[in-house]
């Protein structure tokens, strides 16, 4: 994943959590809002979670699933938000949940 197709403000984190378009799965919360610029990604781990190595790795990860998904994304911000049983889920899981929660955010 591309550094500008990140979102990393504090500010549009909010502009989505305020808006709640909100779609949820077993291992994450996908928020979304319209950009009139390219799409981006943010992505969101709880310290409940586990320690710093383990939310990098549940990041690294979720980055990877997105970047392999052949999806087309629109011109909008997604936000995903990780539950608590992400740390526990396998890769396959994890990327069957989170490619079927972006096919029905179209």
């Amino acid at each position: 994943m591309k550094k500008i197709n990140i979102v990393k403000e504090k500010k549009d984190f909010d502009r989505a959590f305020k808006l709640r378009k909100q779609i949820s799965s077993k291992y994450a919360f996908l928020y979304t809002y319209d950009t009139n610029s390219n799409y981006r990604f943010g992505i969101c781990v709880s310290k409940k979670l586990g320690n710093a190595v383990t939310r990098n790795k549940i990041k690294r990860r979720v980055k990877d699933i997105i970047d392999k998904s052949k999806l087309q994304f629109m011109d909008k911000d997604y936000i995903i938000i990780l539950k608590k049983s992400a740390s526990s889920a396998k890769y396959l899981e994890l990327q069957e949940d989170i490619v079927e929660l972006l096919k029905k955010i179209k």
